[in-house]
């Protein structure tokens, strides 16, 4: 299996969209066809196969990974490109990531211009409408993982092991988003964390969220990271103190209308570098990357200045 340089690798997530995948898959299919776009297509089987297939082909020489799925399919396809890079040294330039969006959640299109119709977006590939967006490397006990979109620990990432429980016990719709907040908000405790900023101290204290991202949008559409921006070559992060639920409340529209980089009510930074170090070893919280959980507390993200080629618009 060698590539062309223009030849795309897709990646199908046949699970994707509560099952959608295999009605909305070949209309994308024939209108590749139609435009003479060369591809190898293959089906994921198992949770992380993209990942593997990914590092696969890029290793067989394809510099073009095109997913078929949703947020999921996203994160594993960065984190199979982004691992096989660091590994080998090679630039993650030389790579173009996309998808073809099937999913429950497709937040990481919301930021990036790529259409949520499957076939809007190959007219997207097929007009060569391409940008770049920043590489984001996470350092924790289990290892090293790479962030496409949004991450976070605490109320974050509690909301995302609840929308996956819901999701692998066979529920699949909007409603799983709002649930999981709900159901987070009504039973979730704060935890006691030391937050550094580029080196600096920036919070320490009991917090009830944090939440860190180079792009906007999360949870099916929460905007917590509201400032961000895919290219800035800064990472976005907000932290939700410990506060009462009427006051949650009142910060609700912010999360979901925008503007929660302007409350007061939470602490709103940027920065390239960004530590989450537990203060005790309860605290030692799960965190999320892309709505996928991948280990606890401590963790150290960072923007690289590498850059990783996307479809989609400024």
């Amino acid at each position: 299996m060698n590539a062309s340089d223009t030849e795309w690798f897709i990646i199908v997530n046949p699970n994707a969209g509560s099952g959608k995948t295999m009605s909305l898959w070949p209309p994308a299919q024939k209108r590749l066809d139609e435009h003479k776009i060369h591809y190898r297509a293959v089906l994921t089987s198992h949770r992380l196969h993209a990942t593997a297939l990914s590092r696969e082909a890029a290793s067989k020489g394809f510099r073009r990974i095109l997913g078929v799925g949703g947020d999921g399919t996203v994160h594993e396809i960065f984190s199979g490109i982004l691992s096989w890079c660091e590994q080998t040294g090679t630039d993650p330039a030389e790579f173009t990531i996309g998808i073809l969006p099937i999913g429950s959640g497709n937040d990481w299109i919301k930021s990036t211009g790529i259409p949520g119709d499957t076939v809007k977006a190959v007219e997207q590939l097929a007009a060569g409408a391409f940008r770049t967006q920043d590489v984001i490397r996470v350092e924790s006990p289990e290892g090293i993982r790479y962030m496409a979109n949004v991450g976070g620990t605490g109320f974050d990432s509690h909301v995302c092991r609840s929308v996956n429980s819901q999701k692998d016990s066979g529920k699949r719709s909007s409603r799983i988003y709002i649930n999981a907040l709900l159901s987070t908000i009504a039973h979730l405790g704060a935890i006691s964390v030391a937050v550094r900023a580029d080196g600096a101290e920036v919070f320490s204290g009991k917090c009830l969220s944090i939440a860190l991202g180079e792009g906007r949008y999360s949870g099916g559409g929460m905007l917590q990271t509201s400032a961000a921006d895919l290219d800035d070559g800064l990472l976005d992060a907000v932290i939700i103190p410990r506060m009462g639920i009427g006051k949650i409340v009142r910060e609700l529209p912010r999360l979901f209308g925008g503007g929660l980089h302007e409350s007061k009510a939470v602490k709103y930074l940027q920065c390239r570098e960004l530590e989450i170090v537990p203060l005790d070893s309860a605290s030692e919280d799960i965190y999320e990357l892309d709505g996928e959980i991948e280990g606890r507390l401590p963790l150290k993200a960072r923007v690289t200045g590498l850059k990783v080629n996307i479809p989609g618009v400024l």
